[in-house]
């Protein structure tokens, strides 16, 4: 699994524990692709797994990922906050074990001004564990 060499922090902003992208495989202006490993320390964790529901983090910060590496590649800084909403998700599992390596890639299939529409998928090696379509928007920027 070959990584490109960005700064995640630059391009999104997740902190601390909440901050799930580990690896960044590949971002150009319409797809990105990330690597993650589950671990006691991400939200959702109990009992040596976590809830298959940070799935959708994962997809909401590799959208986040390729949005402020567009920004970025304009000139104008990394990506600022956005809102997501889930418009469809379709998992197979319940739990991810911990540790798994979690590959997430996300298209965007929408967008306008402030607006847009991502697809995502959340892979465990070869196996599909997540399907999702999440809806995001960012708030007017000041001057």
């Amino acid at each position: 699994m070959k990584s490109l060499d960005l700064d995640i922090e630059a391009m999104i902003p997740h902190r601390g524990r909440m901050r799930l992208i580990e690896t960044v495989l590949a971002v150009d202006a319409q797809k990105a692709s990330t690597a993650a490993t589950t671990a006691e320390d991400w939200p959702l964790y109990r009992d040596g797994s976590v809830d298959a529901l940070v799935m959708i983090e994962l997809v909401a910060q590799t959208a986040a990922l390729l949005e402020g590496w567009k920004r970025r590649q304009a000139g104008r800084g990394g990506a600022t906050g956005w809102l997501v909403g889930i418009k469809s998700a379709d998992f197979t599992v319940s739990r991810l074990p911990v540790p798994a390596t979690l590959l997430t890639e996300v298209t965007t299939s929408y967008a306008l001004e402030g607006y847009a529409v991502f697809e995502g998928t959340v892979r465990v090696e070869e196996q599909v564990v997540a399907s999702l379509s999440v809806q995001a928007f960012r708030p007017e920027e000041e001057g």
